[in-house]
């Protein structure tokens, strides 16, 4: 298996055959952060380990000791995939949809609010 890390093929670790063992390949992992039970997971970087337990060990190192964090994910990056950025047409909303955004809704909430407010005030 060859490496694709570009530090572990400077420090030339190839076994007798010219193909690196399992144990001296080190893959790329995606660290997300989550800072409140409930709140969402946001992407903090990247850390570089043999296998996900010891990536878990050196995200929470690198990105868990100083701020607050309630749980880490680490994902391999080979794992994660993503649309072209040519293909970001199919994201365009349509105009005819517009109720599928929420600024139409915080504008009847601030009716709402401002008719509960009157009812306080003239109740």
């Amino acid at each position: 298996m060859k490496s694709l890390d570009p530090r572990i093929n400077r420090v030339d670790l190839q076994n007798n055959d010219g193909n690196l063992t399992s144990e001296e390949v080190w893959h790329t992992y995606e660290v997300f952060h989550q800072e409140k039970r409930g709140k969402q997971h946001l992407h903090v970087g990247s850390v570089h380990a043999p296998d996900p337990e010891m990536a878990l060990v050196l995200a929470k190192e690198q990105y868990a000791r100083r701020g607050k964090c309630v749980n880490l994910w680490v994902v391999k990056t080979s794992n994660i995939f993503a649309f072209n950025m040519e293909d970001e047409d199919m994201f365009a909303t349509v105009p005819e949809k517009a109720h599928r955004e929420a600024g139409i809704y915080s504008k009847v909430r601030d009716r709402i609010e401002k008719f509960q407010k009157e009812q306080i005030i003239n109740g």
